[in-house]
């Protein structure tokens, strides 16, 4: 038989036990002829298959609903506002003194014109995100319109300066004409974003629905209600100081990032009234939460498969697997058969008859010819040849599974909060940096900046410090300021709160490793230091036993040794052992129901525990004996109502119980519960069974 060329799922099996009974791996099986990937493939709307591009299916959308708002309040800025402004003669080129005039009604109507499409497309956006229009057609509407609206702001701008422009130098464009055209920029933008979102969808990556986590619908509700408050206070600000809607609008947005230049500030007791209610912001939470979740959905999870799937493709359960992937990665001229360690070796299948401690079930793995052998001793230990080598893991032992499980949570963790960190980095550089090009530009003119004055002004207002000795005043300034600091600002704040994860995390548990040594010493330190270097531990309790030894003095007491866990039902017990786990087998179904009541209650005290508490393999081991104890039968099975439950996992398969969402307490507690209700319905059909018993009995002596 060919074992390298398998026809039939028997003929697989039969090929992996001829390659077992001679040491040798298992024939990979054949791939699946990969998809071509430019090939048009539209995905029903009930499509639960695997997704990705999710950069295209989640992250455009939701920027284009936050980015959509922006460029409608800009755009009826550009309506209300003229386009050009005559100077001030008093104060030539000053373009806080000019003042406008009305512009050709052509301008207005082509302006009005693009404000309705850049609405109508938004709202075919909202419609597609809350599913009340078909996908294929709200957001092919929403690309329309929004190309509209830009290609008509185009037009009115390149017209403008073609045939009426300001004239020179007693005339200057006003800010209505940058608001245009940055709003023309926004809804270009947003329109190739979203034409990313439907390539994606054309090719097979998502199906065309769209489903939104609460943060997403958080998001997209506080922006248009953020931009419906900006837009309206800016209307009362500007009706109540008589103030232009441009600049009402650009102290609206000073006020509520808490910037506060004072260049523009209440001047009556009416406006002073308003701002009580009005200084709140309502996004920059909402931002903040939208990027963490992106980051911990997508880049995050995307991290552990890749972990995990690296783990299962250098790990071996057989002495012959070992050896092929030894050679694999040593690259030894002998190895006749390069192994496939791309996909998983069916690590689910394998873990099915695993006991916690005895190892694999001889009945299930030594039946017919193909014995597994076990691995030596030394095997068992990380082997790595060279600093570029991959280490083999040896994961026969469900401990060892566990313990690189664990292994990828902690570097999971640690990539987690230091790559949210340097993203953070990267864009508040390239918003500092870059929004300093923009004003050193902008306002050169009119205050005669340098680069170095610019990146001091945006890094005071990224810190919303506000000191009021440079601020935005040419009719280009302001208007990119708006844009700028409602993105730069939020940026800020992430920046600050991943820097308290990683940073400021680190150097409080300095000070207090500082303070706990030196000038606040806390009890027990040296003991924990012990603790966490075992082998300082162990020296030292040598060195104590050949001190006593030499002495001629014996210990004065030993190490206390218990014969079990103790059953007093106290909540606050100490970890178990691998021994007091192992003695929970020679309890019976009654005593074990004691133990997962008290495990029960246990584990529910530790749900408030901050940080949320990982518990160690032992425990672990304790709480999968209560939770397998009760699982029924195959008959009890196929008879009972209700689902079993999950009672069995692998460490790194994908439904072990460190990738799921939630804390650790929080899923033993759920797998406590449904091995108590397995073990009350099993009670009920036993005592149903003994009822029926003895009233069949009464009946038989009744007609004897």
């Amino acid at each position: 038989m060919n074992a390298r060329d398998p026809e039939t799922s028997s003929s697989n099996d039969n090929a992996v036990s001829y390659a077992e009974d001679r040491n040798e791996p298992p024939a990979p099986p054949q791939a699946e002829a990969p998809r071509k990937r430019w090939t048009i493939r539209l995905r029903p709307n009930d499509d639960d298959e695997e997704q990705d591009w999710w950069w295209a299916s989640t992250a455009i959308p939701l920027l284009a609903a936050t980015t959509g708002p922006l460029a409608n309040v800009l755009s009826i800025a550009a309506l209300v506002t003229p386009w050009r402004n005559n100077y001030d003669p008093a104060s030539p080129g000053v373009d806080s003194d000019s003042i406008g005039f009305s512009d050709p009604k052509w301008c207005l109507g082509l302006n009005g014109a693009s404000l309705a499409c850049g609405f109508v497309g938004n709202i075919f956006l909202l419609f597609n995100f809350t599913r009340r229009v078909r996908y294929i057609f709200a957001l092919p509407m929403t690309i329309i319109l929004w190309y509209f609206a830009t290609g008509i702001l185009t037009a009115i701008t390149i017209s403008m300066n073609e045939y009426v422009p300001p004239h020179r130098p007693d005339q200057t464009y006003s800010q209505g004409f940058w608001h245009a055209v940055i709003a023309a920029v926004l809804y270009l933008i947003s329109s190739m974003a979203l034409m990313l979102n439907m390539l994606g969808y054309f090719l097979g990556h998502y199906p065309q629905h769209f489903e939104l986590s609460d943060e997403q619908r958080n998001l997209i509700l506080q922006t248009m209600m953020f931009f419906i408050w900006l837009a309206g206070g800016a209307g009362v600000f500007a009706k109540v100081e008589e103030w232009a809607f441009v600049d009402a609008l650009y102290f609206c947005d000073v006020t509520i990032l808490t910037v506060g230049f004072g260049d523009f500030h209440p001047t009556n007791n009416a406006s002073r009234g308003i701002v009580f209610p009005y200084s709140v912001g309502l996004m920059v939470s909402s931002i903040r939460k939208f990027a963490k979740q992106l980051g911990s959905t997508h880049v995050v999870q995307g991290h552990i498969e890749k972990r995990r799937a690296k783990t299962i493709n250098r790990s071996a359960t057989t002495e012959s697997e070992y050896e092929h992937l030894k050679a694999h990665y040593f690259g030894k001229k002998h190895a006749k058969l390069q192994p496939q360690i791309s996909a998983p070796f069916g690590l689910r299948k394998q873990i099915s008859d695993v006991d916690l401690e005895t190892g694999p079930d001889p009945a299930h793995h030594n039946q017919g010819p193909h014995k597994r052998t076990r691995l030596n001793t030394g095997m068992e230990r990380l082997r790595h040849v060279g600093s570029r080598k991959p280490k083999i893991l040896i994961l026969k032992e469900e401990k060892q599974r566990f313990e690189a499980m664990r292994a990828i949570q902690r570097n999971t963790s640690k990539f987690k909060r230091y790559t949210a960190l340097t993203m953070s980095v990267i864009a508040f550089g390239l918003l500092w940096c870059v929004g300093a090009i923009g004003f050193w530009k902008a306002e050169q003119h009119t205050q005669h900046l340098t680069y170095f004055q610019s990146l001091y002004f945006c890094y005071v207002s990224l810190l919303t410090i506000g000191y009021g000795d440079l601020s935005p005043t040419s009719n280009a300034g302001k208007p990119f300021f708006i844009v700028w600091s409602l993105i730069a600002i939020p940026t800020m704040t992430i920046l600050i709160s991943d820097m308290g994860d990683t940073v400021i995390a680190s150097f409080k548990r300095g000070t207090f490793q500082l303070a706990d040594w030196t000038v606040l010493p806390k009890a027990g330190i040296w003991r924990d230091f012990c603790k966490a270097h075992p082998w300082l531990l162990r020296w030292m309790q040598k060195r104590q036993q050949k001190e006593e030894k030499k002495s001629g003095k014996r210990m004065a007491e030993g190490f206390a040794t218990g014969s079990g866990p103790a059953d007093d039902g106290d909540v606050n017990t100490p970890a178990p052992t691998l021994e007091d786990v192992r003695l929970l087998d020679d309890l019976d179904e009654n005593a074990l129901a004691r133990r997962l009541a008290i495990a029960i209650r246990r584990t529910a005290n530790e749900l408030h525990c901050d940080p949320p508490k990982r518990y160690t393999y032992e425990q672990w081991a304790e709480y999968t004996r209560l939770i397998r104890f009760s699982r029924l039968d195959p008959e009890q099975l196929e008879e009972a109502e209700e689902e079993e439950g999950l009672v069995e996992w692998d460490w790194i398969g994908e439904e072990s119980p460190m990738l799921a969402n939630k804390s650790e307490s929080e899923w033993i507690l759920d797998r406590l519960c449904e091995s108590l209700d397995r073990f009350l319905r099993k009670q009920q059909q036993q005592q149903g069974l003994g009822t029926g018993g003895s009233l069949g009995n009464g009946a038989e002596k009744k007609d004897q």
